[in-house]
């Protein structure tokens, strides 16, 4: 049961990181119309500048915070020069140009920090553990989660109590209308990629002292994100957070529980080998379920 529960905690952990980076996305897909690949690169920057800056600065979140704010800018930045000469042309084009950003941004990379993963350690008051009902959990990984609740929150209110986010909302539903009635879509597509690029950067830095941060860390789970926002449906925030939660639940679970069940049938060397695959799988098995249910994904903006 302990083993359940500390895996449960993880999926909710991962779940929440997977919402930073699908919301910017589902924010970005839903209001611009625009597949953006080099999404990814983006959290990857976001976790390199924050491993750059913690030694400099002697403070992780000192060094948190300059990274937000600079990933942010590249964000607004590639939107203003490259992106916005995209928003008239098709998908495949679309994909084939921020494809391209993704190869440009790992070489960059590399220039700069060269091939080798970068070690991102743990900021010191949280690198205990802390006991939740006789389980010893670690306390890093519950900052993650509070961090990442705050900032669902908070998105939340931005999108549903002010302008701004009436201005997002209309803008997803409707651009063209949202035009007429005065919206500047243009800063605002750049005021929402910049967001984007923001949370992005949230996910990168929380996640670079649990996973390595290396070149190409941006690929992986991009696949993962966009298979949120299928989930939840395109443009809705709501959707990105519950789709992230079930994505996140099902992959960490799955690889917790689906080796042990495997081991009752097959020797532990080919449970164990085996299990991960499927329970990387039962993610696209769960959203093949919810696309045959919601064609439109769970709460689509649009619906």
């Amino acid at each position: 049961m302990s083993t359940v529960i500390e895996s449960a905690l993880n999926g909710v952990q991962f779940g929440l990181m997977l919402f930073l980076l699908a919301a910017g996305l589902t924010l970005v897909f839903g209001i611009m119309d625009m597949i953006n690949l080099a999404h990814g690169s983006l959290y990857m920057f976001g976790a390199y500048l924050t491993a750059a800056l913690v030694e400099p600065t002697g403070s992780f979140l000192l060094a948190m915070l300059v990274a937000l704010l600079a990933t942010a800018a590249i964000g607004m930045l590639l939107e203003t020069t490259v992106l916005r000469t995209l928003y008239q042309r098709d998908h495949l084009s679309q994909v084939l140009a921020t494809f391209a950003l993704i190869l440009i941004g790992n070489e960059v990379v590399r220039m700069i920090w060269g091939p080798q993963p970068r070690r991102l350690a743990l900021p010191e008051l949280f690198s205990g553990p802390v006991d939740l009902a006789g389980i010893q959990y670690p306390s890093y990984r519950l900052l993650v989660i509070g961090v990442g609740l705050a900032v669902a929150l908070l998105l939340y209110l931005v999108v549903a109590r002010t302008r701004v986010g009436m201005w997002v909302r209309a803008g997803a539903s409707n651009r063209e209308m949202a035009t007429v009635m005065g919206v500047d879509i243009k800063r605002l597509f750049t005021l929402v990629f910049g967001l984007g690029a923001l949370l992005c950067a949230v996910a990168g830095a929380l996640l670079g002292p649990l996973l390595s941060v290396q070149v190409g860390m941006g690929e992986s789970i991009l696949i993962l994100a966009f298979v949120v926002v299928v989930i939840g449906g395109i443009g809705s925030i709501r959707g990105a957070l519950a789709g992230s939660l079930m994505v996140g639940m099902v992959d960490t679970v799955g690889r917790t529980l689906v080796p042990g069940a495997l081991g009752t049938v097959f020797s532990p060397s080919v449970a164990s080998n085996l299990g991960p695959t499927l329970a990387s799988i039962l993610i696209y098995v769960l959203m093949a379920a919810v696309l045959f249910w919601k064609p439109q994904g769970l709460f689509p903006a649009r619906g």
